[in-house]
């Protein structure tokens, strides 16, 4: 039988059904990419906030019009399928994040839904299925999540903290720099956690010593690092050891303490500070990604403006503002306060060109440098180039390197290039 998928979300969620099209082709399946020719269509959605819900829905009703049997996977499947099978008749099964391995035979049963919680306290090492020639891939570490913050519905969906086994991360890496991997991503909703349900100790430093000892693996990157768990030990290791990229992604949310404190964050504006400062200081080119919500329910214009000038002052090199998304079934959604949907998107689009003048900044700093890109593939915008990134970007959601070259390049080549322009969000260059 032949199945095709339609995965939205986040890297996590592309994880998961990369698993599942593992899980699937081991059982005997054909995973195709055409809807029109499959036996069975599933949609992987995000539920995390109202618009990744919208552009869900949309898809599953996309998906309504092909032949194939439809199938709703995901969060929006875990959170919402009691709703979904009243309103939406035409999807013919409902599963959920924790049950992609019973997949082959939900498919083939008469049942309409499988959506447990989460029975294993370790987490598994899932059979993967990659694009051809792959060159970067996530390593999911750990799955759930324990903080609990105001806004979140992910403990719900996705369950308690479970860590992967440190062997069974490292064997994964290792399988992935066999089949050509030069990039790994280490994935988790709080990746400075791992360990500590296994192990009894933050192990994350320890795991990445032994990642970077793997032949064939080039860059090492981290994402979705919450800001007070950043020790002075990791940060030790992420100067030493040179496959571990100069970039950490460190969601902080705001900077204001009512905020944080209403959002039940562990952070702090002193605490903040204090370790983008220790990070600067031991990594001065670190590239600090973060991502912050406005609107929160009591945000002051006091607060905003505070937010503004510490974005400001800060200059972070990567950032992303999102406007708060009201979610049933979470503290905050429950909290007097609530703002204006159109204050909330003045707010973030605020922020955001306020950090467009940031990062053209930053970016024009290098022009003149030599930079070491990864190489993605052709420029479909202009004759003769090719995009690419470099160590100080993630893939999708960060900046891109356009570049010349005379030779003939593959994805997946790495080549350093001279910064000969910048722009808001990307740098222009020549290889050298």
């Amino acid at each position: 039988m032949k199945v095709f998928f339609d995965t939205l979300g986040c890297p996590k969620n592309f994880n998961d059904t990369q698993a599942a099209k593992g899980i699937l082709e081991k059982a005997g399946y054909t995973i195709v990419d055409d809807p029109s020719v499959s036996d069975f269509n599933i949609v992987n959605t995000c539920g995390f906030i109202n618009d990744a819900k919208v552009e869900s829905i949309q898809h599953i009703f996309d998906m309504a019009n092909y032949d194939g049997k439809l199938v709703v996977s995901g969060c929006l499947a875990q959170r919402y399928y009691k709703d979904l099978i009243e309103e939406m008749p035409e999807v013919d099964k409902f599963i959920g994040v924790n049950d992609y391995e019973a997949l082959p035979d939900f498919l083939k049963s008469d049942e309409k839904v499988l959506v447990s919680g989460c029975s294993e306290r370790v987490l598994k090492t899932l059979p993967r299925k990659f694009e051809d020639n792959p060159y970067t891939a996530t390593i999911k570490i750990a799955e759930g999540c324990n903080n609990h913050c105001a806004y979140c519905v992910i403990p719900s969906i996705r369950g308690y903290f479970r860590s992967k086994r440190q062997e069974d991360i490292l064997a994964e890496a290792k399988e992935l720099a066999k089949r050509g991997m030069k990039e790994l991503i280490l994935i988790a909703q709080d990746v400075t956690l791992y360990g500590i349900d296994l192990y009894k100790e933050y192990r994350l430093p320890k795991l990445l010593k032994e990642l970077c000892k793997i032949d064939g693996i080039k860059w090492i990157r981290l994402m979705y690092c919450y800001e007070d768990r950043i020790t002075d030990e990791l940060i030790q290791v992420m100067k030493e050891e040179e496959k571990i990229c100069k970039y950490i992604d460190i969601p902080i949310q705001h900077s204001e303490d009512n905020v944080l404190k209403a959002m039940n964050r562990r952070s702090t504006k002193a605490s903040i500070l204090d370790t983008i400062d220790r990070l600067r200081k031991a990594i001065p080119d670190i590239h600090i990604r973060t991502t912050l919500i406005v609107g929160f329910p009591g945000e002051s214009e006091e607060d905003f403006e505070n937010l503004l000038d510490f974005v400001e002052s800060t200059r972070f090199a990567r950032l992303g503002a999102f406007a708060y998304s009201r979610e049933e079934n979470t503290v905050a959604g429950d909290m007097e306060g609530q703002i204006d949907e159109e204050i909330k998107a003045m707010r973030a689009d605020q922020v955001m060109r306020t950090q467009l003048e940031i990062s053209l900044s930053l970016n024009q700093k290098k022009i003149g440098k030599t930079v070491e890109v990864l190489v993605e593939g052709l420029d479909d915008e202009r004759d003769n180039s090719y995009i690419g990134r470099s160590s100080f970007d993630a893939p999708e959601i960060d900046n891109s390197v356009i570049f010349t070259s005379e030779k003939t390049l593959k994805p997946g080549q790495f080549v350093n290039v001279l910064v000969t322009d910048a722009y808001d969000y990307d740098l222009v260059g020549k290889e050298v």
